[in-house]
């Protein structure tokens, strides 16, 4: 059985871990691997590591750290069905999802390609009589994310090319569930010409997260996971000083309208209702119909396309959808069905208990759709992370938009309708972070920013884009007067460019 290990200094090893976890395969529920699981030992030698990486590193040229970038690029871009197949042995996901997957983390190394330009500072000369000021974003040290399982490639993807571009050192903790797709990822980086040290990696769970955030030379951590946690990891990051971008959980909603083309609505919600077995922050996991004949007949075009749904491995070649990533999973979110239909929720079409021939004791819950759903049910004020899409009729507009805004979360939301006034209203009025007009996964480009609003995230920041520049790095401005051979004499008053 394949031993998955850290890499420290650019070296697998066990460290100081005595410890492992088993790595299973969600479509057949047998363990194919184990990893180790990382101690404070472990966090402060790849600290250590990246410290000592982060001298030469942060003074390296901006144009020589984007070629790094420029070279990591090509390496994902040919070797792209091999990550692919690493996150699909592990996660479940099908090979196409997954290879979106890479797609979207290579925009965000395309992003960090121009770094030298996004790095520019800006500069005034003769702020005042022979004084001149300049503003200059600088590295910030070691910095740390930790990242969640269901996508194991692309969200570490969307930290550490942004955070190593900008000068920094970086140690990855990924999710324990699916762990490899991490040491491949730091292969590709070694191959583009990383020098060893300046990206690590520690395996493992709550210790090795907590001694991340306690690390006194650790300067900033990134989180993507749940809401509760992402509170835990901004709390402790903060009280240790440190700075703390933490993104959580969401409950996205789809608003469709009455005049909205109701089979491409119904298509949308089956990308973005089951892609991924709903393991996806940007789910769209309640649908609201507005009307009740929109609803019927929303319901109705969903039914059959649900029914249709293929749900395989993924080695089965059309597959729509795979398993959810372990048992534990699989029966919280049957659990939640059970709950949700024990509250009055109508199940129309039932994933319960569903077999996939060759493969019985994976990890399967089928597409799932409930309808009549209401604001007080489990189902709703909950993030079930699973293939559930639920129906929650709506009278009105106004009732489908103090909806989201009454709820916790505000990651994603979308609306579907041909009215442009109610698009703008409500683009404009929403109390969500990212929105779709008709895009149903409204998840931005590289050059834009990711991030939800209320408790689907805690810090400043958002991640990648613009917003990474500022999270990874710190303003400096400096106030430079060269000797004129003429003294003023001392000024006692608050200096004023005058």
């Amino acid at each position: 059985m394949s031993r998955i290990e850290h890499i420290i200094s650019g070296k697998a090893t066990s460290g100081a871990s005595i410890q492992t976890t088993p790595v299973y395969n969600p479509a057949t529920g047998e363990q194919q691997s184990e990893v180790v699981v990382g101690t404070p030992a472990d966090v402060d030698s790849a600290v250590a590591s990246a410290k000592a990486a982060f001298q030469s590193w942060s003074k390296t040229p901006a144009n020589k750290r984007a070629a790094v970038m420029f070279r990591l690029r090509e390496l994902l871009d040919q070797r792209r069905d091999e990550v692919a197949m690493t996150i699909s042995k592990e996660h479940g996901k099908t090979h196409d999802d997954a290879l979106g997957e890479v797609t979207r983390a290579l925009d965000v190394v395309e992003y960090a390609c121009g770094i030298s330009e996004k790095l520019k500072g800006d500069f005034n000369r003769d702020a005042a009589q022979g004084i001149d000021v300049c503003g200059e974003r600088q590295a910030l040290g070691v910095v740390a994310g930790i990242t969640p399982f269901n996508f194991p490639a692309m969200v570490p993807l969307w930290m550490i090319p942004m955070a190593i571009a900008c000068g920094n050192a970086f140690i990855l903790k990924p999710s324990e569930r699916d762990p490899s797709s991490a040491n491949l990822i730091h292969e590709l980086f070694q191959q583009a010409g990383l020098p060893d040290g300046v990206l690590n990696v520690v395996h493992g769970g709550k210790v090795a997260v907590d001694a991340l955030l306690d690390h006194k030379d650790i300067a900033a951590i990134s989180f993507v996971g749940s809401t509760p946690i992402a509170e835990y990891i901004y709390a402790r990051g903060c009280a240790a000083g440190k700075r703390v971008q933490a993104l959580g959980g969401a409950k996205n909603h789809m608003v469709i309208m009455p005049d909205a083309d109701l089979d491409q609505a119904a298509d949308a919600l089956m990308g973005a209702g089951f892609g991924s077995a709903g393991e996806r922050c940007m789910a769209i996991s309640v649908a609201v119909p507005i009307g009740e004949k929109t609803a019927d007949l929303l319901v109705e075009k969903l039914i059959p396309r649900i029914q249709a749904m293929k749900v395989g491995p993924y080695t089965q070649a059309g597959a729509d959808m795979g398993p959810v990533i372990t048992a534990e999973a699989q029966n919280r979110i049957v659990g939640l069905i059970n709950q949700g239909e024990s509250e009055g929720a109508v199940v129309k079409v039932d994933g319960r208990g569903i077999k996939v021939d060759g493969h019985e004791n994976g990890f399967w819950v089928g597409g799932t759709l409930l309808d009549h759903v209401t604001a007080d049910m489990s189902v709703y004020k909950q993030e079930i992370f699973g293939p559930v899409l639920s129906v929650l009729r709506a009278k009105s507009y106004q009732q489908a938009t103090d909806l989201i805004n009454a709820h916790e979360y505000g990651n994603g939301t979308a609306i579907f309708t041909r009215d442009g006034d109610a698009a703008r209203d409500f683009a404009a009025t929403i109390e969500v972070g990212m929105v779709g007009i008709n895009v149903p996964i409204p998840v931005p480009v590289a050059y834009h920013s990711f991030g939800g609003w209320k408790r689907s995230i805690f810090g400043a920041h958002g991640i990648y884009g613009p917003e990474a520049i500022h999270f990874y790095t710190r303003l400096k401005t400096v106030t430079t007067r060269w000797p004129t051979g003429i003294r003023a004499g001392a000024e006692f008053n608050f200096p004023s460019m005058q």
